[in-house]
């Protein structure tokens, strides 16, 4: 059983049965929902726990939404590259990173429009991301961290889509390919709180005191406009 209903705050539900699912869940898969209940499960007691999570998901929604459809007309500046997507006659997909711009190239007959091609040109794109993350990002930090007396054990990029960055009780920093989405300004923004949170690791009075000091009180504004992005 799968079924699309319509939701004027929460947009396409799917739902659907899994012989797999042991219970009712809720994930959120390019800005829309998808409902899994046990192949038993009952379509009303389904409804019933969106209707209880309705807040959370709107949430979750404004922070992921549906990601824009890659295509010949894109226009996209990363920090480090501008993305080409364009047809040929060549077969199969492939690209190139060179002097700044990142070429896609798709063969000729391609359907923007399907799922399946948008998945391919995320996943280019990613990989393309993560490249340049991994050249960029650890030592920006390290230039951040001896520049405002931090230290970290360790440093690694990640493709994680559900945020820019993290650090664990050990002070090991994790940070997403996306950051090199951003302009400069926010990823430092985003570097500077986790190596705030090497010394405190909640958001407490203390860590915002400690944000305010590194970026010259303009903590709550930056977080504001980082905001407008998202990780892909």
């Amino acid at each position: 059983m799968k079924r699309e209903i319509i939701d004027k705050d929460l947009g396409v539900i799917a739902l659907r049965k899994s012989a797999k699912a042991t219970r009712y869940t809720l994930k959120i898969a390019n800005g829309k929902i998808e409902a899994v209940m046990p192949e038993q499960g009952e379509e009303k007691q389904m409804l019933a726990f969106i209707e209880e999570k309705r807040e959370q998901l709107i949430k979750a929604l404004q922070k992921r939404p549906a990601r824009e459809q890659l295509n010949e007309s894109t226009v996209l500046q990363t920090n480090t590259f501008r993305l080409h997507i364009f047809c040929t006659e060549r077969s199969g997909f492939y690209m190139k990173l060179e002097q700044g711009m990142l070429h896609i190239a798709c063969p000729s007959q391609t359907d923007f429009s399907d799922e399946h091609v948008q998945e391919i040109l995320y996943d280019l794109l990613g990989r393309a991301l993560f490249h340049v993350a991994k050249l960029v990002l650890p030592w920006r930090l390290r230039n951040l961290a001896v520049r405002n007396k931090f230290t970290y054990t360790g440093v690694r990029v990640s493709k994680s889509k559900t945020s820019w960055g993290s650090c664990n009780a050990r002070k090991s920093i994790s940070l997403s390919r996306s950051l090199m989405l951003l302009p400069d300004h926010l990823i430092d923004y985003v570097l500077l709180h986790e190596l705030c949170h090497t010394k405190e690791m909640s958001h407490n009075e203390r860590f915002w005191k400690l944000m305010d000091a590194v970026t010259e009180n303009q903590s709550k504004a930056l977080r504001q406009e980082l905001k407008k992005y998202h990780t892909i």
